[in-house]
């Protein structure tokens, strides 16, 4: 009786499975596939041959990259600090703007808001660079040509250059283009909440901090939760665009993660196979904290994406 009635359902679920076959497709082809090129991790691959052409190393690459104790502890450090870092500062940035944006009586107000703080995110990094170039930029950036004539300061900042401010301007550049993306899944999970309970607690008394603090953000934790689960995921993976326009030779040191790393020794020095190696343990070690995280949260509020 199970069984019949599981072929009536995928009988009945046919059209849906079919519409998941260009993407299904796109994702093999695209991800699923390029993962053969994993084998230039155990390959001594020469460009212009065959991937298992040159001589078997091994695990050798592997033991290279966790022997270098210098350079994969800086590697480990950047990536987790700066990433974990912004995912927290932009998830806590997005909750409140949400909790902002939906507290706006004025319908105008609050689309212009959610237009303005929306905006920078189709903003491709080339042109977030040049605009965060001309306001902190050492001797033309606006900010410091203010703090100088205001005499805060005898000469510019570099925050651009000196290795002590590449953290804070990462952090900084990726709130500034995700907080009003962030804020429209808060958004819509707010849209989600019973009207009823507003009513009720209006009723009841309670102000608009109060229904904030024990209606929306109680009924916002799953929403919290699952982004910090899936931003979990990509700890491991910087954005490339980012860092590659922000990178410069005075804050390289601190702001060479995983991707920066790999790009260097793959496309810089053409070791392809020990830049491999180091993409499959960011990949491996993406896996492992995607899971933790799942793994935590379910234990600990028993909300989890698998």
């Amino acid at each position: 009786m199970n069984r019949h009635g599981t072929v009536n359902k995928l009988k009945n679920q046919l059209p849906l499975f079919l519409m998941l076959l260009p993407g299904l497709a796109v994702l093999t082809l695209f991800v699923y596939v390029p993962l053969y090129g994993w084998t230039m991790a155990f390959w001594q691959y020469k460009a212009g041959f065959g991937y298992t052409s040159g001589n078997f190393m091994g695990l050798s690459y592997f033991r290279q990259f966790f022997g270098d104790m210098y350079g994969a502890a800086t590697v480990m450090k950047n990536t987790l600090g700066i990433n974990f870092g912004s995912i927290a500062i932009n998830l806590t940035a997005a909750l409140f703007l949400a909790l902002v944006i939906n507290e706006m009586r004025l319908k105008k107000a609050k689309r212009l808001v959610q237009t303005i703080t929306f905006f920078p995110y189709f903003i491709s990094w080339v042109i977030a660079y040049s605009i965060f170039f001309a306001f902190i930029a050492v001797e033309n950036g606006v900010v410091n040509q203010f703090l100088v004539r205001m005499g805060f300061i005898s000469r510019g900042i570099d925050f651009l250059g000196d290795k002590k401010y590449a953290w804070q301007v990462i952090w900084m550049t990726s709130l500034w283009k995700y907080t009003g993306y962030n804020s429209v899944i808060f958004l819509s999970g707010i849209a989600g909440i019973d009207v009823e309970l507003y009513e009720a607690a209006e009723i009841d008394g309670a102000s608009r901090v109060g229904r904030i603090i024990y209606i929306t953000l109680p009924n916002l934790l799953t929403t919290f939760v699952i982004l910090l689960i899936l931003n979990s995921g990509h700890v491991f993976s910087s954005n490339f665009d980012q860092f590659y326009m922000f990178s410069n030779v005075g804050n390289m040191t601190a702001l060479e993660v995983f991707d920066m790393y790999i790009y260097r020794y793959g496309l810089k020095l053409f070791n392809f196979s020990y830049a491999t190696s180091v993409g499959v343990v960011k990949t491996m070690a993406s896996i492992a904290t995607l899971v933790i995280v799942n793994t935590l949260a379910k234990k600990i509020g028993e909300i989890s994406l698998f």
